[in-house]
Parts: C-alpha cells; sequence; structure tokens
C-alpha cells in the first residue's frame, strides 16, 4: 500500500476507534506513561541551569549508563531524546496539564462541548457538577463566555477552553441559550473540582458476561473499578471482558492496584529495576474484587504501559486470556523532577517486568523518529491487517517478536470501507456536524435506550447525510460511497448513541459488531 494511502486509512481508523466530539473542558487523556512522583523538589530555574541539573539528574537517577561528556551543549530536547523516547522536557504549562491529567480530575465546570458551526454545544454535562447544578444540559449553545462573544467567533479550541477553565472557586458567567428556545440565559457557574471515571463503561454483554472499557489508569482506577465490578455482579456478572484498547497508561501503582483486584494472593504482578533503582516486586494481596471468574483482556497497537503491565500479568499467570494486537511496547518508568519555574523532567528510571521477567520495551536504537513512526510500520510490513499465525511458545514466553505483549488470539484490523472518501468526511468532521445538527433532535435520549441493541438509522437519514455532505462541498464518488456505506451508518448510529446515552452507550453500541468482543464471547464459553 502507498504511503498516503495507508496514512489516510490510518487516520480514517483511528477516528473511527475513537469517535469522540469533545472533551470535558480542562481535562487531557495521556497517553504513554508508567510515572512515579515524589515529593515536589524545586531545582533550577533558568535555562542554562536546567541542562546542568539535568545532566546531574541523569548521572544520578537513570536507568541506564550514560556517557554525560556527549551531552554537554545540547539543547534540552534534543538532550533527552539521546537517552530514549519516554524521556521529556515539560514547559509550565505541559507539565500543569500532565499532573491534572495524571489526577483523575480537573477545576472546571464540567461539561463537554463540540463547536458546531462556529458555536460552542454542550454535548455532555457531568451530573453533580458546577454546570449540572445551575441548569446546563446537553443541547445547550453557549454564546458568551463572561464578557466574551464565542458564537460565530471561530475562536480555536484552546482559546475556548482558556475561557471556561479555572481555578476552583471562582465564577463564570455563561450566556446559554436552550434547545427549542429563542431566548438567551445568563448563568454564573462556580469553578469547582470535578472529578471524571476512568471506566469508560461497564454493562452486561449478556446474562453472564460482564464488560469493562477503561480509558486509562489515573489515581482512582482501581476504586472505579471495583465499584463496576460489584454493580455488574449484582446483575449476574460470573464472566469479565476487560477492554484495554487504545490504553497509554496512566500510574503504574493503579495498575498494580487493579491486578489485586483480580489476581489471587501472594502472585507477582510486575517488578521494576534500573541502574539506581534496586529490584522493587509488586505482589497480590488477594480478596479482590474479581479474583475469580473467566476474564478476557483486549489489547491493541496503542495499550500501553500500565495497560502493557496487567496485560502482562494475566498471560504470564494464566489468569486469562488476552486477545487482540500486539501491545504498544512501552516497559519504561519514568520520574517527574519539577523546576523553580513550573517546568519539569519526566526521566526513565526503571524498566518494568512482567511475572516471567519479560520486558516489554520494544527497540529505540534507531532513534526517536524511528521509534514514533514504529506502529505506522506494523501497517506497512501487514502485522495489523494480516491473520497472523504465531506458535504458543512466541506467544507465552520470552521470545517478543519486536516488544509489546503478543495477544494469545490474534484479531486483525479490518480496513474495509475506509478509503479516501471516508477520511474526507473525517477530517472534515461531516458525521459529527450531521449528528450533532439534524439527528441528535430526530431521535430522544429513550428511543435510543429502549431500542440500542437493534437501531439502526433509516434510509432517510442516509439520505439526508448525503445531501448534507454534498453541502458541506463533499464529492460522492459512487464507488467508494459504496464501499465506505456500511461503516458511514454504523459510525453515525454509535455517535448518535453517545450523544444520548454517553460514553457507556456508544460503547454498548459499537460493542455489538466489534470483532474482538465477539471473540472474547467465544473464548469465555
Amino acid at each position: 500500500m502507498k504511503k498516503n494511502t495507508r496514512n489516510n486509512v490510518m487516520i480514517a481508523l483511528t477516528y473511527s476507534v475513537t469517535l469522540i466530539g469533545g472533551m470535558f473542558v480542562g481535562y487531557k487523556f495521556l497517553k504513554d506513561q508508567g510515572y512515579q512522583f515524589q515529593r515536589p523538589v524545586s531545582y533550577a530555574d533558568n535555562n542554562a541551569e536546567k541542562v546542568d541539573e539535568i545532566i546531574h539528574i541523569i548521572n544520578k537517577k537513570y536507568v541506564d549508563d550514560v556517557n554525560a561528556d556527549s551531552l554537554n551543549h545540547l539543547p534540552i530536547d534534543s538532550l533527552l531524546h539521546r537517552l530514549d523516547p519516554h524521556s521529556v522536557y515539560l514547559p509550565p504549562a505541559k507539565a500543569d496539564k500532565f499532573a491534572e491529567s495524571m489526577s483523575g480530575n480537573f477545576e472546571g465546570i464540567g461539561i463537554e462541548y463540540y463547536i458546531l458551526k462556529d458555536t460552542l454545544l454542550v454535548t455532555n454535562v457531568i451530573k453533580d457538577g458546577p454546570a449540572f447544578q445551575v441548569g446546563i444540559r446537553r443541547g445547550d449553545k453557549i454564546l458568551k463566555i463572561d464578557t466574551i462573544y464565542v458564537s460565530g467567533k471561530a475562536l480555536p479550541r484552546d482559546q475556548m477552553i482558556g475561557k471556561i477553565k479555572g481555578k476552583k472557586g471562582t465564577p463564570v458567567q455563561l450566556t446559554i441559550v436552550h434547545p427549542g428556545s429563542n431566548e438567551a440565559v445568563l448563568l454564573t457557574v462556580k469553578r469547582d473540582r470535578v472529578k471524571v471515571s476512568t471506566i469508560d463503561a461497564a454493562y452486561m454483554l449478556n446474562a453472564e458476561v460482564g464488560f469493562v472499557r477503561i480509558g486509562k489508569f489515573g489515581a482512582d482506577t482501581d476504586k472505579d473499578f471495583v465499584d463496576a465490578i460489584n454493580e455488574l455482579k449484582t446483575k449476574g456478572m460470573k464472566k469479565l471482558v476487560l477492554d484495554l484498547r487504545d490504553n497509554g497508561g496512566g500510574y503504574l501503582t493503579a495498575a498494580t492496584g487493579l491486578a489485586n483486584q483480580i489476581l489471587e494472593e501472594n502472585k507477582l504482578i510486575v517488578y521494576t529495576e534500573g541502574k539506581h533503582q534496586p529490584r522493587t516486586d509488586y505482589i497480590a494481596t488477594g480478596g479482590g474484587a474479581f479474583e475469580n471468574g473467566k476474564l478476557a483482556v483486549l489489547i491493541n497497537e496503542n495499550s500501553a504501559s500500565a495497560s502493557e503491565i496487567l496485560a502482562g500479568a494475566v498471560q504470564d499467570l494464566n489468569r486469562g486470556v488476552i486477545i487482540g494486537r500486539r501491545s504498544f511496547g512501552k516497559g519504561l518508568v519514568q520520574e517527574q523532577f519539577p523546576f523553580g519555574d513550573g517546568s519539569a523532567l519526566n526521566l526513565t528510571i526503571a524498566r518494568y517486568y512482567t511475572p516471567s521477567g519479560r520486558s516489554i520495551q520494544k527497540s529505540y536504537k534507531n532513534g526517536y523518529t524511528a521509534y514514533q513512526d514504529e506502529i505506522d510500520n506494523r501497517f506497512d510490513d501487514g502485522e495489523l491487517t494480516t491473520r497472523r499465525s504465531l506458535n504458543k511458545d512466541s506467544l507465552k514466553r520470552k521470545a517478543f517478536l519486536g516488544g509489546g505483549i503478543q495477544p494469545d488470539i490474534y484479531i486483525k484490523m479490518d480496513t474495509t470501507g475506509y478509503n479516501k472518501l471516508y477520511t474526507t468526511l473525517a477530517s472534515k468532521k461531516i458525521l459529527f456536524d450531521f449528528v450533532y445538527d439534524v439527528l441528535a433532535v430526530r431521535y430522544t435520549s429513550a428511543f435510543i435506550e429502549q431500542n440500542i441493541n437493534t437501531f439502526n438509522i433509516t434510509d432517510t437519514d442516509y439520505k439526508d447525510f448525503l445531501r448534507y455532505a454534498q453541502n458541506m462541498d463533499v464529492v460522492l464518488d459512487p464507488r467508494q460511497l459504496a464501499a465506505a456505506k456500511p461503516v458511514i451508518y454504523n459510525d453515525i448510529k454509535v455517535l448518535l448513541c453517545r450523544y444520548h446515552l454517553g460514553d457507556a452507550g456508544y460503547y454498548r453500541a459499537l460493542n455489538l459488531s466489534d470483532t474482538m468482543v465477539k471473540q472474547a464471547l467465544n473464548s469465555l464459553q
């Protein structure tokens, strides 16, 4: 496949998999972690001192031997890229966002939004959060933030976030238009700390099998998991599908805390070790919420770090079946070192190893750029799209085939229908716009909830979508449209379910046709 075609398909696949039409204001999910944090310590506070201090920290803390003299006089980013792909320097703003993202909560008003035709459309409101308490609901349009008009201004997303986000206890005035009304309402919202669960969805796939999807490993993931498991048990759950696809990681202790809920007492979960870090074993305490019962874990090429810790432990200890595609391959642990100006250094101090002694980290000997392109290379060589036959020893033990966790059951990526036309629809956000602009008011939440297992958009809906796309200057090539039609139908359906029923509704709809979920159900029989 040509590189540009491959890129189009990868973009389309990523879009289709995530289909997230906004983000909680003030909250950002991270993609690569495995972090530890020490008590705040103020180091150097200017660039010249920072370079000297960073080299000093590397000599004292870095996971491997390093020739420090070779790092002198390099810019900070270049210096760190000489080490490994996950040692990074964070400017103050990014360091602040990083800390916020890892905490599992944020300071804001608790809304999710989408920019529709230069208007800020509220697509979700966190229950009992500040916005919810003053009466803001899904479908509201925000015209003004304090005295600044945002409707029709085509402000960049980051500027809009900056206007709403703020410190706990501070007020923000929002001018709102409710659905079906032409009158603007002025509401004052007092910002607060808003808790966001790391459990994206938890529901029953059938009478015995529960499904839990974890988006990241945050500070309270193990507690969120226990709550979800206990609720599912009341509905008859005896077996579990744990979905870690596209979970880029999080706290190391969050992964071990969740492992405590599914592993027997005294089982080794993971251990960490580095040049300056003695071996540290993490042992299951037992008595967890799902210590017994059949388990299937879903992973893919974007499952990284803490996700791989958990999947590796499940695989090595024969606790369950791993289904999907080879995971990302991030087996490095970072510690954060803050500087006086609010910036920070995230430095690799150790590697983590699965119970059988596997280091999951993939190679980075060819440099930073090659490392960043490695997932694309898997697509080029057919690993993601061709059903692969791997012998049991290679899957289970110390043959890594390039790093990461190899699944016990491989499920290839299905690229059917992801062509140039679909990529155009994705990049222009036509699917989102159509759902939020047209279908959201055509269907009710009650109807979607009642019919979610059988619901699909109608032929009239589809024809309206085609006219909508043409009005957005999209050329509908007949052959490409015919190939993409099933994907378009499904994407519109799951987007509509997400709008009305949130992330849980999105995954309930998406999983009805998900190949990995179907394989998990077969494996758990």
